[in-house]
Order: C-alpha cells, then structure tokens, then sequence
C-alpha cells in the first residue's frame, strides 16, 4: 500500500516525539473541543447584512416549485 512520504515522516517524528501528540491533543482541546455551554453564541442578526442581501430575511416556500423559488 503506498505511502506518502510526508505521512511516512510523520509517523516517523511522532514515533520519536511522542510528547507532541499530548500537545496535539492539548491544542485540539482549546481551540474545538468545547462542549454547547462553552462555545461563542451565535451573533444575532438584527442588523442588515455588509454582503450578500436578505437570505435571513426571507423564509423559503417549501411547496414552490423550484421556478418560483427565484
């Protein structure tokens, strides 16, 4: 099976670095691993988008046809 050689020099570095793969698990933790409670809240949208246009201000009609959804 082929491996690259950046894969095969990963597993290399970590193999002889294995207190990388606790940083890893460190950084991982504080940057995504968040439980709902911890993350930002979501920023409400009572003001008028810079780009774009109305898609929050629009509900989609889901018994349109596909033609008179434009």
């Amino acid at each position: 099976m082929y491996e690259s050689d950046l894969t095969k020099f990963m597993r290399k570095f970590l193999e002889e670095h294995p207190e990388e793969v606790e940083s890893q698990r460190k950084g991982r933790a504080t940057w995504w691993d968040k439980t709902p409670e911890e993350r930002a809240p979501v920023p409400s949208m009572r003001h008028t988008p810079r780009a774009g246009g109305n898609e929050h201000t629009f509900a989609v009609d889901d018994d349109a046809t596909p033609d008179e959804k434009e």
